[in-house]
């Protein structure tokens, strides 16, 4: 049986530096979404929609080994898109006012069948509270620039700077939705040694080969 580590696999998307920022080439790729609002922090539908999104990956990668595809893989990381209609809002740090896109990457090869037989069989075995709200759909980034957080999400201030002044320095602009990747479980690792991949698309005028 084949087994695929998604995260070596896509290093470069994954495993960036903590020491610089990077500008990568992100392709088309297929997620489960969960779309909502509110602060993080005290939000039951944030919760809520973390509780769909992990049974139906988990179950989606018991199919894909069980099933024709005879692939095994590890679930890939929860990703957040992150924003507000007024940005300003979301800059000041007005969490109440935050929405976010909740999604797990899915490899290539699930379907959109799998995903519905998917839904059905964590329906019948948990019925998660959010689990009509998940969709099943392609999201293409493009160009952008990202960088490696290490420490709690509170002291992610600096880092989200140092993308944002990268992006501009260099002549290009911030586009679409601030993207974070979050590598470690929180319930484990302490605050100081999480890993957070910082993300923001940009306008592709920048010199990609600069370093």
């Amino acid at each position: 049986m084949e087994k695929i580590d998604y995260k070596k696999q896509l290093k470069h998307l994954y495993r960036p530096s903590a020491k610089k920022v990077e500008i990568v080439e992100v392709p088309q790729m297929s997620f489960l979404m969960v779309d909502g609002e509110g602060d993080p922090n005290t939000s039951q539908s944030f919760s809520d929609a973390i509780e769909a999104l992990y049974p139906v990956s988990y179950t989606l990668k018991f199919v894909a080994k069980k099933g024709d595809t005879g692939v095994d893989y590890g679930v890939l990381p929860l990703e957040a898109l992150w924003w507000a209609d007024d940005m300003t809002a979301f800059s000041a740090g007005n969490k109440a006012a935050w929405k976010w896109t909740l999604m797990i990457m899915q490899p290539e090869f699930i379907t959109l069948k799998m995903v519905s037989e998917a839904l059905v069989e964590v329906e019948r075995k948990k019925r998660p509270v959010s689990l009509p709200l998940v969709r099943f759909e392609g999201f293409k980034e493009g160009t952008a620039a990202q960088i490696m957080h290490i420490g709690p999400f509170a002291d992610e201030g600096p880092t989200v700077e140092k993308v944002h002044c990268f992006i501009k320095d260099n002549g290009s602009r911030r586009i679409g939705k601030h993207h974070e990747i979050y590598l470690s479980n929180i319930r484990r690792a302490a605050p100081e040694k999480w890993k957070t991949i910082i993300r923001q698309p940009m306008s592709c005028s920048v010199d990609k080969t600069f370093k």
